[in-house]
C-alpha cells in the first residue's frame, strides 16, 4: 500500500500553505516504514497509561491529510512525568532518519501531571544522502500548575523533507516552552497550535532557523487565548543566505471569555545573500477587549553599523559579519531550556556561516 492512496495533497492555492513548496512533493515515491527511535533520561518514570495517551492524542485537531496518515502510520513513543514529579535532567527522544524513499511518521505525546517540572528534547536526525518524508507529530499536555519545556532540533540532511505538526495545550496556572532549532532538512515545515484553556496559563514559543543552499524552512504558529488571564509571548529569530527561503505566519487569537490577556509575537528575520528570500506575516484576531497584544516583524541584511563597528577596530568583514549573525541568535539560544545544548547549536550556526565565507573566499 502507497501513502498515495491513502491521501490526497493539501494544496499552496490553501491560505494555511500559502509560499509553501507542497506542490513539488511526490507523495507516491515514498513508502511507510517504521521509525528508529531511542529514549533517555525517562528510565525511572512509570509506564505510561494506554487510556491517557488515547485520550490526548483524541485532542489532536486534524488538520490535513498528514494528520491522517500519521494516526494510521504512527510510530508513538509516550512521556507522562507524575504530579508533583520534578526531572532536573532533560528526557532526550532521538528519531534517527534511516532508509531511502521512507514516509516516517513519529508522534510524541508529552503529558506533565499538576505541579511537575521537566524538560523534553527531541532530535531529528539523518545522513546527508538519506531520502526521506519525515511527518512529526507533538501532543503536549500541561495539567494544573505543571512546567512543562520542550525543545526540537531538526538536523536533516539535505534530501529529507519534514512535515511537523505541534499541539501543546495548557490548563491553569501551568508554563509550557516549546522552542525549535531548525538547521536541516530541504523543505521544513513546523505548524505549533499553542492553547491556553486554563485561567493563568502561560506558554513561550522560540524558534531559531537558518537556511542556505536551497533550503527552505516555513513556520506557522497560533497562540491560542481561550482562558480569561492567559499570557504568550513568541520570539522567533531567522537567517537565510545563498538562494534559500523562509516563511513565518503567526496568529494571535483571543476569545471571547479571555479576558485580561497577553500576547507579544516578534519575528526577526536576516537575508544574507542577494538570491535569499524571506516572508513575514503577523496576525491578530481580537474578539474581546481589556487585552494587551503586539506583534512586530521585520526582514533585511546584516546592520551595517554593526558590521562598520567591528571592521574599524581591525576585524576582517567575515568574520565581522559571522560576529554579527551569531550576536543576532543570541537572545533566543539563551531562552533554550536546555543550556549544556547551547555551544553545540551555537557551533553549527557558525559552521553554516563559515561554509558561506569559504565560498567567497574562494571567489576572490
Amino acid at each position: 500500500m502507497t501513502v498515495a492512496s491513502a491521501a490526497v495533497l493539501p494544496s499552496a492555492d490553501e491560505e494555511v500553505w500559502r509560499y509553501s513548496r507542497i506542490g513539488e512533493l511526490d507523495l507516491a515515491a515514498f513508502e511507510p516504514a517504521a521509525v528508529k527511535s531511542t529514549v533517555t533520561g525517562a528510565e525511572k518514570l512509570p509506564a505510561v497509561d494506554e487510556s491517557l495517551i488515547s485520550r490526548l492524542v483524541a485532542g489532536l485537531t486534524m488538520h490535513d491529510s498528514f494528520d491522517e496518515l500519521s494516526a494510521e502510520f504512527n510510530c508513538t513513543v509516550a512521556i507522562s512525568v507524575p504530579s508533583g514529579i520534578v526531572l532536573h535532567e532533560p528526557i532526550v527522544v532521538t528519531h534517527h532518519i534511516e532508509g531511502d524513499a521512507a514516509a516516517l511518521y513519529p508522534r510524541l505525546v508529552v503529558h506533565g501531571g499538576a505541579n511537575s517540572e521537566f524538560t523534553v528534547v527531541e532530535r531529528f536526525e539523518s545522513s546527508d544522502d538519506t531520502r526521506a518524508l519525515v511527518v512529526p507529530r507533538l501532543v503536549l499536555q500541561a495539567d494544573q500548575a505543571a512546567r512543562v519545556s520542550y525543545l526540537g532540533i531538526n538536523l536533516l540532511g539535505p534530501r529529507v523533507w519534514q512535515l511537523a505538526h505541534q499541539q501543546a495545550t495548557g490548563e491553569r496556572d501551568s508554563t509550557t516552552l516549546l522552542a525549535t532549532v531548525a538547521l536541516g532538512g530541504d523543505y521544513a515545515r513546523v505548524r505549533t497550535d499553542a492553547r491556553l484553556v486554563g485561567q493563568g496559563a502561560t506558554t513561550k514559543q522560540v524558534a531559531l532557523y537558518y537556511a542556505d543552499g536551497t533550503q527552505m524552512h516555513d513556520f506557522r504558529t497560533l497562540q491560542d487565548h481561550v482562558a480569561p488571564r492567559t499570557n504568550s509571548d513568541l520570539l522567533f529569530k531567522g537567517a537565510v543566505q545563498d538562494s534559500a527561503k523562509s516563511v513565518y505566519t503567526g496568529l494571535i487569537r483571543i476569545r471571547e471569555d479571555a479576558k485580561g490577556s497577553v500576547a507579544f509575537q516578534t519575528n526577526r528575520n536576516l537575508t544574507l545573500s542577494e538570491g535569499a528570500w524571506a516572508e513575514s506575516v503577523p496576525n491578530l484576531d481580537i474578539r474581546t477587549n481589556d487585552v494587551k497584544c503586539s506583534h512586530a516583524s521585520t526582514v533585511g541584511p546584516i546592520d551595517e553599523e554593526q558590521r562598520f563597528y567591528l571592521e574599524s577596530r581591525g576585524i576582517p568583514p567575515d568574520v565581522a559579519e559571522r560576529l554579527v549573525v551569531l550576536g543576532f541568535f543570541d537572545d533566543v539560544l539563551a531562552l533554550l531550556p536546555v543550556g549544556e545544548l547551547r555551544r553545540d547549536l551555537r557551533a553549527r550556526v557558525a559552521a553554516k556561516l563559515h561554509h558561506v565565507d569559504s565560498r567567497a573566499g574562494a571567489t576572490r
